[in-house]
């Protein structure tokens, strides 16, 4: 008796709390199947059920501890939260396409009671329940069903619940036989689900542990990173990103605060910075690539107006980190973070330029990834924002070209001096969706010969890439053209490289959890580098220009970006260095370029 009993103990925890155990794990596999995208491929996360169970099972143990009052306390506040969130959730990706991200989180803390007013009455409507919704709105009624069961069955006549009453001892009686194996069975399960799920609990508390967004997100780039499949794990994962979020804009608007210009002599009227987006120096023909992908940017350079850098990295190959870095007037190897310094977009506020920023990816939205809401949280945060820009555009756009419409709403804003900084989406994966089909000019017959060794799927994905760099560079020369007339400077830069099956590597995008070695700093961080004059700006500022093509084969990181930029503007401030201006006769061009502050560019040599 005594080992029935002791073999029946794992049935304790489900017993106590049959009616959570089992609508929560319900519950769990009906938000995960109504938020699993509508998209070929799509898969639910490989160890749900498992991981599910234990989850469940460990939240049932927990409410079991517990007296009974205070457990009956318990579960109702679990109850109340958990559908809450995963109605939140659900809602969220029936109509946003995404479920809750920090992104939302954020959008909702910017969010005034008329704001939210007016949410509610657009979107809080009927028709949401035939949506994802509608499933956890099932699974709540039933659920409410099951809690009324005592009163349905006082209601029934006598002759019925005698019947039920049979039957009820009969199952118990049943139950109560096949305990010992039940038990056996149920700690078993919970044993390979504790195992099986080790891992992603250990991602997931990494996540958990991060000390700044940044970090989070190049968690997110391994393999092995944690998947908060659950709408209270994904909520958790929003606050605490938030939070990370709030202590980096803390100190943002300390260090603005504290920014001061001493003076600023307007050397250059108009200056344009266009940031583009995973383009590689080796996929530009301007740099020696075989098919021809830039050539509006090689005529611009033959003109003598265009002037090239050989000898460009950036910090980074994740778009956040980059632009981190590049805003900051922080540079790696210095005292502090990033978060520490000024943002340069600021001291030209403070000089008296007009600032603008026409983005086509940070802009605050609710569909969002980690990855975009970690290089665009400081952007996009009311008082920074209202700090560095004067204009910003207002909506993204499918392709490139919809920024130069941005552009012309607002030029008139502009005035006598100008900084304008274009972000463009560039060549970010999915290529294909990087261009418009008619504007396709590069073929999958072209690598026939240049790379024989793809198969026929590799090089249609690499005809999409080239593609994408051709019409990339088309919408680069019109914003050149934007200013040929005007006292203008451009610089083009893109944030990062891209690998799209180089050499015998095998893959495309970027290796974030790889250490860096020459082949991957090559294609990753090594990235086209330019500054077109205009014409009447080659006339009016001739030392500037001299300058500006002086300093062509210098080594340069792109962290160090806005020291160079306070030098064409003629900005003096002490958080300027000319050690870091590649233009300056006091350029340190033997800084170490650290990439992701670790690995020394400069010391990295070819595989033997």
């Amino acid at each position: 008796m005594k080992i029935r009993k002791l073999l029946a103990l794992p049935l304790i925890p489900i017993y106590r709390n049959v009616g959570f155990f089992v609508f929560m794990y319900i519950l769990g596999a009906v938000c995960a199947l109504s938020t699993l995208p509508d998209t070929r491929g799509a898969t639910l996360y490989e160890n749900l059920w498992l991981e599910l169970f234990v989850d469940d099972y460990a939240a049932c143990l927990v409410l079991s501890l517990l007296p009974r009052r205070l457990r009956g306390i318990g579960r109702a506040v679990a109850y109340t939260v958990l559908y809450a969130t995963a109605l939140a959730d659900v809602y969220c990706f029936g109509k946003f396409g995404s479920t809750l991200n920090p992104s939302m989180l954020m959008l909702v803390g910017e969010t005034d009671s008329r704001e939210a007013g007016e949410f509610l009455r657009s979107y809080l409507t009927p028709e949401v329940l035939r949506g994802p919704v509608g499933n956890v709105v099932c699974v709540l009624a039933l659920h409410v069903a099951w809690s009324l069961r005592r009163r349905i069955f006082r209601k029934l006549s006598y002759r019925r619940r005698m019947l039920a009453l049979g039957r009820i001892q009969r199952l118990r009686a049943r139950m109560a036989a096949v305990e010992p194996v039940a038990g056996i069975i149920v700690a078993a399960v919970v044993v390979w689900a504790t195992v099986a799920s080790a891992g992603n609990k250990a991602g997931c508390h990494r996540l958990m542990s991060a000390s700044s967004v940044g970090e989070v997100e190049h968690l997110l780039t391994a393999k092995d990173h944690g998947v908060m499949y659950m709408p209270i794990y994904r909520l958790a994962f929003s606050i605490r990103s938030n939070q990370l979020a709030a202590r980096q804009i803390e100190q943002l608007i300390g260090a603005s605060t504290k920014a001061r210009v001493d003076s600023c002599s307007y050397t250059s009227p108009h200056i344009v910075l266009i940031i583009g987006e995973s383009f590689g120096r080796h996929h530009s023909s301007q740099y020696g690539y075989a098919v021809k992908t830039t050539p509006r940017q090689s005529a611009l350079e033959r003109s003598g107006l265009l002037t090239k850098y050989t000898d460009v990295v950036s910090p980074w190959n994740l778009t956040s980190f980059c632009f981190k870095n590049i805003f900051s007037m922080h540079v790696i190897g210095q005292e502090g973070d990033w978060c520490d310094y000024p943002l340069f977009p600021e001291l030209f506020r403070q000089a008296g330029y007009h600032v603008t920023f026409i983005t086509n990816q940070f802009l605050p939205r609710a569909k969002e990834a980690v990855y975009d809401f970690s290089g665009g949280f400081f952007l996009n945060n009311p008082i920074l924002s209202s700090r560095m820009f004067d204009s910003r555009n207002a909506t993204v756009h499918r392709y490139d070209d919809g920024l130069l419409d941005d552009y012309r709403q607002l030029k008139d804003q502009e005035g006598a001096r100008s900084l304008t900084i274009f972000h463009l989406l560039g060549q970010h994966v999915a290529y294909k969706q990087r261009y418009p089909a008619a504007r396709k000019k590069i073929w999958v017959s072209t690598y026939d010969t240049l790379r024989p060794e793809l198969d026929l799927r590799e090089r249609r994905m690499l005809a999409d890439y080239d593609n994408a760099t051709l019409y990339n560079d088309s919408i680069v020369d019109r914003i050149v053209r934007l200013y040929k007339d005007s006292d203008a400077v451009v610089i083009y830069m893109p944030d990062h490289g891209e690998e799209c099956y180089e050499g015998t590597r095998g893959f495309i995008c970027r290796n974030h959890s790889a250490a860096i070695d020459y082949d991957l700093a090559r294609y990753e961080f090594e990235i086209p580098f330019w500054i077109y004059t205009s014409p009447k700006y080659r006339r009016r500022h001739p030392e500037l220009t001299a300058r500006i093509r002086a300093a062509r084969n210098r080594r340069l990181m792109t962290d160090a970006l806005p020291h160079m930029l306070l030098h064409l503007a003629g900005i003096s401030a002490p958080d300027y260095h000319a050690e870091y201006d590649i233009l300056s006769d006091s350029y340190d061009e033997m800084r170490p370029r650290l990439l992701k502050a670790t690995t020394d560019y400069d010391k990295l040599k070819p595989a033997k």
